[in-house]
C-alpha cells in the first residue's frame, strides 16, 4: 500500500471488520515501547545516531512481511506535509509527538494498516497493533510475536530487575501500554462515566479521549489504558484492563436498556433529531458532528435505523476530523469553510449508504 493509499481511504481495512462485542469496544491496542541498548535515547541522541536507527529499519524490515502483516512501508515524517502528518494522526498510524519529532522520524506501517511502528518517537520503537472489537488477548499475543520478530535483529536495552528500559520512567518494566476505545453513550448521558472515572483510576486505569493523553471524549468515545508498566506482568496488565472493560460494557447495556424503558420516545427523538442533522444540514462543526454520529451509532445499535451501517461512526469520525477534511479538498481550509465541506461530506457518504 503507498502513502497516497494511507491517506485516501479514512478507516483502515481492519476496522471493517467485526469484532466480539463491537456494538460498545470499538478497537483493542497494545503498545509496546523499546529501544536500542547502545544506542542513546532519542531525546538525548545525536541526529547522527537517530539517523542509524531509522536507516536500520529501512534497511532490514521495509517490504518485509510478519506473518498477516504484509509489505511495511516506511513512511518518513520528514516527506510529509502539514496536512499529510495530521491525516496519519486521524488514522491512529502515528502520535501527534511523532510528528514534532527530527528529521529522522518514521513510521514503518503494514499493509492493512494494523500495524504501525514508529521509530523516533519518544523512544527509538513504538510498536503498536489494533484489534477490532474486545479482543485484548489476542492483540497481546500478537504484538509479543511482532516484537520477538523485531528483537531477532535488534539488542533491547533491558535491565534484569527493572526491565525494558524507556525514556519516560512511567512505561519502564513491561514498556506496555493497553488501551480499549469504548463508544459509551448511554454512560455519557445519564452522567455515570463521570461517577466511574475515579474508581477506575484507583485500579491504575486512566480514561482518555478519542486521541489519548489530553484528548477530550467527543461523541462519547472513550479510551481505557493502563498506568502501571512495573511490577506486573503483560498479562496481568491486561487481565486487570480485560476485567474492568467488561464490568463497562454490562454497565453501558444496562444503561442503554434503563434508558430506552424509562424514556425510549425521547431517546428515539434524540437520534432521529441528529440523524436530521447530519442527513440535511449543511454547517457541522465537529463537536456537533461527533455529537450528532455518537446518537448515529446509538441508533442503529438499539435497531431504530436499520439501513446505515455501523462502520459509519469509525469512518465518518474520521473523514470529517480537519486534516482529512482538507487532504480531500486538496487545499487548506478555513474552520468555517472546514464546517461547510464537513457536513456536504456527511450527506453525500449517507446518501451513498441509503442507495446501497
Amino acid at each position: 500500500m503507498s502513502l497516497q493509499q494511507f491517506m485516501n481511504e479514512a478507516i483502515s481495512p481492519w476496522m471493517k471488520q467485526d469484532g466480539p462485542d463491537s456494538d460498545i469496544v470499538l478497537s483493542s491496542r497494545i503498545r509496546l515501547a523499546r529501544n536500542f541498548s547502545s544506542i542513546p535515547f532519542p531525546t538525548i541522541s545525536s541526529e547522527d545516531n537517530l539517523e542509524k536507527v531509522l536507516n536500520f529499519f529501512n534497511g532490514e524490515f521495509r517490504n518485509e512481511s510478519f506473518r498477516d502483516y504484509k509489505n511495511f512501508e516506511i513512511v518518513k515524517m520528514n516527506d510529509l506535509q502539514p496536512i499529510e502528518k495530521r491525516v496519519l494522526v486521524e488514522k491512529h498510524l502515528i502520535s501527534p509527538h511523532l510528528t514534532n519529532n527530527s528529521v529522522h522520524s518514521a513510521s514503518l506501517i503494514s499493509q492493512n494498516e494494523q500495524v504501525s511502528i514508529m521509530i523516533n518517537e519518544e523512544d527509538h520503537i513504538r510498536i503498536q497493533l489494533y484489534f477490532p472489537g474486545f479482543q485484548l488477548d489476542r492483540a497481546l499475543e500478537q504484538a509479543s510475536q511482532l516484537d520477538d520478530w523485531l528483537e531477532e535483529k535488534i539488542d533491547y536495552a533491558f535491565d534484569e530487575k527493572r526491565g525494558y528500559l524507556t525514556a519516560c520512567p512511567t512505561n519502564v518494566g513491561t514498556g506496555m501500554r493497553a488501551s480499549v476505545m469504548m463508544h459509551l453513550p448511554a454512560l455519557a448521558m445519564t452522567q455515570q462515566i463521570n461517577r466511574m472515572t475515579p474508581a477506575i483510576n484507583q485500579l491504575g486505569l486512566v480514561v482518555r479521549g478519542i486521541y489519548g493523553e489530553g484528548s477530550e471524549a467527543v461523541g462519547s468515545i472513550f479510551q481505557i489504558s493502563n498506568q502501571i508498566t512495573l511490577g506486573k506482568s503483560e498479562e496481568d496488565i491486561v487481565e486487570d484492563l480485560h476485567s474492568v472493560v467488561k464490568q463497562l460494557i454490562d454497565q453501558e447495556r444496562r444503561a442503554r436498556q434503563a434508558l430506552m424503558h424509562r424514556s425510549g420516545i425521547q431517546l428515539e427523538d434524540r437520534i432521529f433529531r441528529s440523524y436530521g442533522v447530519l442527513k440535511y444540514g449543511r454547517i457541522i462543526e465537529s463537536k456537533e458532528a461527533a455529537k450528532c454520529l455518537s446518537d448515529l451509532r446509538l441508533g442503529i445499535d438499539l435497531g431504530f435505523i436499520d439501513h446505515v451501517p455501523k462502520t459509519i461512526l469509525n469512518e465518518l469520525m474520521v473523514l470529517t476530523q480537519p486534516g482529512f477534511l482538507q487532504q480531500y479538498a486538496k487545499e487548506t481550509l478555513s474552520p468555517s469553510e472546514r464546517d461547510i465541506r464537513r457536513a456536504s461530506l456527511i450527506r453525500e457518504r449517507l446518501q451513498l449508504e441509503n442507495k446501497e
